[in-house]
């Protein structure tokens, strides 16, 4: 294991222990019996990927780097590559879903779609899915105009800052940040995070809250239109979401991404993707 990377996987690796914990404490009923479990995995409601060999991917089509529409006008992104791969080697179709992230749950909940793949965050989440475990590092960050002025949280009061509508960023700025927000003139919500960063560019807002790999990837493309703030509003972690209770698919997932990051395709791709702001350095599944 490489020095360099020593403290994410271990980041990881606790995130990991916790994300298992919470799923043993959810996993049903003390009265149902394993047999029963297997029965009712078998049936034709089991929409899984494990069960129908599909992977049907949920994602957000306005969200680069992780998903996107490409220059050919086929989706793309680093997440979107990765779960092709994994569903390859399982033997596994794939369909790729481009979706209303406002309707995630319910499209999950129903077995439109069997998992979630798009920069998916897992902390405030543990309850509502199963995740694989945890494979990159992440942060929530500010970003504003590099000619703003504003250079700290405290700079913010007044100022009016957008999100994603049911955004990691949102949560925590209602959640454990809702004191920082409350200094804001407005907190505002919308539907992608292209529309906030053109609203931002033209000054129709004074900051982003996002994912760091968000920030990394606008601030890459414009390196002179925006600057990122030191301080973090909260530090976490992406994995693939599924359905409560999908374990089989997580374990499997979980086992395959390893094996891609073994045999080398993981930093292969994070090298093909690092001028949209992703690395390798951030990769924490071993």
């Amino acid at each position: 294991m490489k020095k360099r990377r020593l403290a994410s996987v271990l980041a990881c690796l606790v995130a990991a222990v916790f994300a298992v914990v919470l799923i043993a404490g959810c996993g049903g009923s003390p009265s149902t019996s394993s047999s029963d479990a297997s029965a009712s995995s078998s049936t034709s409601d089991d929409k899984s990927a494990a069960a129908t060999e599909k992977l049907v991917v949920g994602f957000d089509s306005s969200y680069p780097p992780y998903g996107y529409v490409g220059d050919d006008g086929a989706y793309t992104g680093f997440d979107l590559e990765l779960a092709q791969e994994v569903a390859s080697r399982n033997g596994w179709e794939v369909q790729l879903e481009p979706i209303d992230w406002d309707a995630k749950d319910t499209l999950i909940d129903s077995g439109a779609i069997n998992c979630l793949w798009n920069g998916f965050t897992v902390e405030g989440r543990e309850g509502k899915y199963t995740f694989s475990e945890p494979y990159m590092l992440n942060a929530q960050v500010i970003v504003t105009r590099a000619d703003s002025g504003i250079s700290s949280f405290d700079d913010l009061a007044g100022k009016t800052v957008i999100t994603q509508v049911d955004s990691a960023a949102y949560d925590v700025l209602t959640g454990d940040q809702a004191n920082l927000a409350a200094s804001f003139a407005s907190l505002e919500t919308i539907g992608d995070y292209n529309t906030a960063f053109m609203q931002l560019e033209s000054g129709a807002v004074d900051a982003v809250a996002c994912d760091l790999s968000i920030a990394s990837y606008q601030i890459s493309a414009k390196p002179d239109a925006y600057t990122q703030l030191d301080e973090q509003l909260s530090s976490e972690h992406y994995a693939v979401g599924f359905k409560t209770g999908d374990t089989a698919t997580a374990d499997k997932v979980s086992e395959t991404l390893k094996q891609m990051d073994e045999d080398g395709f993981v930093q292969a791709l994070c090298e093909k993707y690092a001028d949209q702001g992703i690395s390798y350095e951030n990769w924490c599944l071993e």
